[in-house]
C-alpha cells in the first residue's frame, strides 16, 4: 500500500487527504452579545410584581427538573425497559452517553480498554485521533512507541516506516525542529487536537469505522516564529479492529472541515500560547 494510493492511510481524495500529513503533528470563539439595556428606563430596574416573580420561580423549577430528568441518563420507554438508548450503527443519531464504562486504564499516556461495544470504539478513535495529530509523534523516540500503542501489530512495521519517511530531519527543519522534534530556544512547538464530536459509520463485533470530528491548534509559538500557531478544522476516519481485548486503528485518513465561520476575536501573542501549552493538560476522552 502507498502513500499516494492511501490519501492519508486510506483518506478521501481532494482537500486535506491531498497531503495526508498537512495536519499530523501539527503540520499545518465565540462571541457572547450582552443584551442592551433598558434604554427607556436609563439603566433603572424596573419594578418586580408578584406575578413576575411567580413566572421566574415557575422557570427555576423547570430548569431544575430539566437537569435532574438529563442526569437520570434516560427516560420514557427507554427507562422503563432497563437500558439507555444505544446509538444507532448509521451514526445517524447524537452522541450521547450510556451506562458503560468506555476506558479501563492507560498504555503510557494513551487510553487503552476500551469497552467491546460502539461506545467503546468511538472513544478509542477520539483518543487515537489526539494521538495521531500530537507534538509526540514528531519526536523520533516516542514515534514508534505511539504506533505500537495505536495500530493492530500486523501494521506497525509499515506505518512506523512510513511516519519515519514523512517525518525526517528535513521535514522537521521545515517546521522549525530539530532531528529530535524540538523546538529551537526560546520557541514552543503546539500541536494539540480536541474532538468535538464522533459518528460510527460501520459497526461490527470485529471491526468499526469511526469519524471523529476535531479542531486543534497548530504552529510554533515565539517572537520570530515563521510558523505561528493556528487553529485548524478537520475530520479523521479510523478503521478499527478489535484485536488483544482492545480496539486498535487498521488504517485511517483525514479531510477539511467541516469549519465555522472565523471570528474577529483578537489572536493572543506567542507567550500567552507558549504558557496556555504549558499550563494546560490534555484530556483523556470517552462517552
Amino acid at each position: 500500500m502507498s502513500q499516494g494510493d492511501d490519501h492519508g492511510y486510506g483518506g478521501d481524495s481532494g482537500g486535506r487527504g491531498d497531503d495526508p500529513y498537512s495536519t499530523l503533528g501539527g503540520t499545518r470563539q465565540t462571541r457572547t452579545r450582552l443584551p442592551d439595556g433598558e434604554g427607556g428606563d436609563h439603566g433603572r430596574r424596573p419594578a418586580r410584581n408578584s406575578r413576575s416573580l411567580v413566572m421566574v420561580v415557575g422557570v427555576v423549577v423547570l430548569l431544575i427538573a430539566a437537569i435532574a430528568f438529563a442526569n437520570r441518563g434516560g427516560g420514557g420507554n427507554e427507562e422503563a425497559s432497563g437500558g439507555a438508548k444505544k446509538p444507532g450503527t448509521t451514526g445517524s443519531g447524537p452522541t450521547a452517553p450510556t451506562g458503560t464504562k468506555p476506558v479501563q486504564g492507560k498504555n503510557g499516556t494513551i487510553a487503552s480498554g476500551f469497552a467491546h461495544d460502539e461506545q467503546g470504539a468511538q472513544s478509542a478513535a477520539a483518543n487515537y485521533a489526539v494521538a495521531l495529530v500530537s507534538a509526540e509523534i514528531l519526536k523520533p523516540d516516542r514515534r514508534g512507541e505511539i504506533v505500537r500503542q495505536i495500530f493492530v501489530a500486523q501494521r506497525v512495521g509499515e506505518l512506523e516506516a512510513k511516519f519515519n519517511e514523512a517525518y525526517s530531519s528535513e521535514f522537521l527543519e521545515k517546521v522549525g525542529l530539530d532531528e529530535n522534534g524540538n523546538a529551537a530556544e526560546g520557541m514552543t512547538y503546539v500541536s494539540r487536537t480536541a474532538p468535538v464530536g464522533t459518528k460510527v459509520t460501520a459497526y461490527s463485533t470485529t471491526s468499526a469505522t469511526v469519524e471523529v470530528w476535531c479542531t486543534g491548534v497548530f504552529g510554533t509559538a515565539g517572537v520570530s516564529s515563521t510558523n505561528p500557531v493556528s487553529n485548524d478544522w478537520f475530520t479523521m476516519t479510523l478503521k478499527l479492529q478489535w484485536a488483544g481485548e482492545d480496539w486498535k486503528v487498521d488504517s485511517f485518513a483525514q479531510k477539511e472541515g467541516p469549519a465555522p465561520v472565523n471570528t474577529d476575536r483578537t489572536a493572543s501573542n506567542a507567550d500567552e500560547i507558549a504558557r496556555a501549552v504549558e499550563e494546560y493538560g490534555g484530556f483523556t476522552y470517552a462517552r
